[in-house]
């Protein structure tokens, strides 16, 4: 499990930005809660920081395009690829493990184009990998933390879309270099990433019957 706490050029959580609000947020929530009940706090506070004070770039219309995690703290913006790797970044910089999740949804909910959206999983001891979504609330979206149950920003409605299952230690290359190619919020959006259903090689859950 080791590879959940890994540092990356991506997931640079050792960078002093990072290490100081991780600090912080481990300070402020560590004594509010029971001993048994410090490791949810901490994890429950990261992910409501970043869903809260990181701004999502297309929502916002914020440039630059961020994927490196200290950046995205840096600029206060990124997509919810960006925002998924800054808050792995505060959790393993607090010893808690984080990986990566994905779901393939309809860009304009009606079928084609479709892209990827990325999210987290922590893993927490009471409840083993719980997934939580930071993209940024909305008045259509409200992602929680609040475990065993999940409360993600989007849930699968389309033929075509699906969720992948795997925990993934390491944001997909694709994601990474979409991110990379491009330096306005415009240019990433018309760029999405996406793969094909029928090219992946991983457990994935999808709609066998069409919404009418």
């Amino acid at each position: 499990m080791n590879e959940y706490l890994q540092v990356s050029e991506v997931i640079d959580w050792q960078h002093p930005t990072i290490l100081q609000l991780a600090q912080q947020i481990a300070s402020e929530h560590s004594t509010l809660v029971a001993a048994g009940c410090i490791r949810y706090g901490i994890a429950k506070a990261c992910f409501e920081w970043v869903r809260d004070r990181i701004k999502h770039s297309s929502d916002y219309k914020l440039n630059p395009v961020t994927w490196r995690a200290s950046d995205v703290l840096k600029y206060g913006t990124g997509y919810c690829f960006a925002k998924s790797h800054l808050l792995a970044a505060l959790l393993r910089a607090n010893s808690i493990l984080a990986g990566f999740c994905y779901q393939r949804l309809s860009v304009h909910d009606n079928g084609e184009p479709y892209s990827l959206h990325g999210y987290n999983a922590i893993y927490l001891p009471e409840f083993g990998w719980y997934r939580v979504d930071a993209r940024g609330n909305r008045h259509d979206i409200d992602a929680q933390f609040t475990p065993p149950e999940e409360k993600l920003a989007y849930s699968i409605r389309l033929d075509g879309e699906c969720d992948l299952q795997d925990v993934f230690p390491e944001p997909l290359p694709i994601v990474v270099e979409a991110l990379m190619r491009c330096s306005k919020w415009d240019e990433m959006l018309s760029n999405l990433p996406d793969v094909s259903l029928g090219s992946l090689a991983l457990p994935i859950n999808k709609r066998e019957k069409p919404d009418h």
